[in-house]
């Protein structure tokens, strides 16, 4: 059934309440400690990666994922490497991603030498499907001297890489279960899901290892900047290790003991992470309250239906979407081209990783679901900000 554009670009308008000016995607809210914070390491003179707000910065999204230990880095892609560095994934390995993505996810495999492994997604929730991926690895993997290797190719299967795409937590406990089936360690992409809930847990913390990204656009900003969080007091130590150039501590001396990365998150971006961290809840509130009124302004429109948080999940709901019945693809530019015309600045999902002319050679499974949601999926503006009374903003 073909939905109605003016009928969707009038539900937007009525949730949204802006006029006058283009309403962006997603921008980021200033309100809280920024600008004190910021004065304090130009004060100080601590900018770089040294100094107590990185510290501080890394305490509190340890305690926000209810895990020991958190790691900041320059950006969540750095976070990646590193994570998948710690999951032992090198050179001529596999590694199990979504087909439905951003780029960064699949990136990052290729940085430590290894091959993207891409497999399909569940509609509900959008994050990567369990049945899917225990029956492919039935069908594709054996075990030789202990390693889980890909038949067709010859190359071990090192981890899996679920991602909470737009907050909404995938299946974790299924994908942990599976995982530990076949041996893999996982590496859970949570750069779009601080504050995000499954089952009552936080997500980043759901598995060996977690990865957060504090990009301009996610929900807290620190303007570039992530984390690895771990429990593992030595995945910890290295992790830290090796994003700071694996540099042997010393006065003065400069030993380095292995090919580190300069990842570290430097202190003035803490700085402002940490003002951001202190005003989550008040975002998540704004975003959850914003996507209730998207969830109720589609509720009577035909031809399409609003992305909802998965069952026994809590989203941060940090990009709000709807999906299109029709799968053509037509009635998805259609829509964004009206959309941008009205001014609001929507967007369409992510091309499957498969499609990028660098990954389109490398393994994966049918992905029929991921396609599809491609060609009807359309992001809606997501500020936290449109989420407040309009007196507020």
């Amino acid at each position: 059934m073909q939905a109605d554009v003016k009928a969707i670009i009038a539900a937007i308008a009525r949730v949204v309440r802006i006029t006058g000016r283009p309403v962006p995607l997603h921008e980021p809210r200033f309100a809280g400690r920024e600008w004190d914070y910021l004065r304090q390491c130009l004060d100080s003179g601590w900018v770089s990666s040294a100094g107590r707000f990185v510290d501080e910065f890394e305490a509190r999204l340890a305690a926000l994922c209810a895990v020991k230990h958190a790691v900041a880095t320059v950006n969540g892609t750095a976070a990646l490497h590193a994570a998948l560095r710690l999951a032992g994934v090198g050179p001529g390995d596999e590694v199990i991603v979504p087909a439905l993505t951003f780029v960064a996810t699949a990136n990052a495999v290729t940085y430590c030498g290894a091959v993207p492994h891409f497999v399909d997604s569940l509609e509900s929730g959008l994050g990567m499907d369990p049945g899917k991926l225990r029956r492919h690895l039935e069908r594709i993997a054996a075990r030789r001297g202990g390693v889980l290797v890909n038949g067709a190719t010859g190359r071990p299967i090192r981890a899996v890489v679920p991602v909470h795409v737009f907050g909404h937590p995938a299946d974790m406990d299924a994908l942990n279960e599976v995982a530990a089936a076949f041996g893999l360690p996982v590496v859970e992409d949570a750069t779009e899901s601080l504050g995000s809930r499954y089952r009552g847990r936080p997500c980043g913390g759901l598995a060996r290892a977690g990865v957060l990204s504090f990009n301009g656009n996610k929900i807290v900003t620190t303007g570039g900047g992530g984390a690895v969080v771990v429990n593992d007091e030595v995945l910890a130590r290295r992790a830290r290790h090796l994003t700071s150039t694996a540099k042997q501590p010393h006065k003065w001396a400069f030993v380095h003991d292995e090919v580190g990365w300069n990842y570290r998150l430097p202190n003035l971006n803490a700085a402002l992470g940490l003002a951001q961290l202190e005003q989550l809840d008040g975002f998540l509130a704004a975003k959850r309250a914003l996507a209730r009124r998207y969830a109720e302004a589609f509720a009577g429109l035909r031809g399409l239906r609003w992305v909802s948080e998965p069952e026994g999940t809590a989203s941060n709901y940090w990009l709000n979407a709807i999906l299109l019945d029709d799968d053509s693809g037509a009635a998805r530019d259609t829509l964004l081209q009206a959309t941008h015309d009205a001014g609001y600045l929507t967007r369409a999902l992510w091309a499957p990783m498969h499609r990028l002319p660098m990954f389109r050679d490398c393994p994966k499974s049918d992905t029929p679901v991921a396609e599809s949601l491609e060609r009807r999926l359309v992001n809606l503006p997501s500020s936290a900000a449109l989420g407040l009374p309009e007196s507020s903003r």
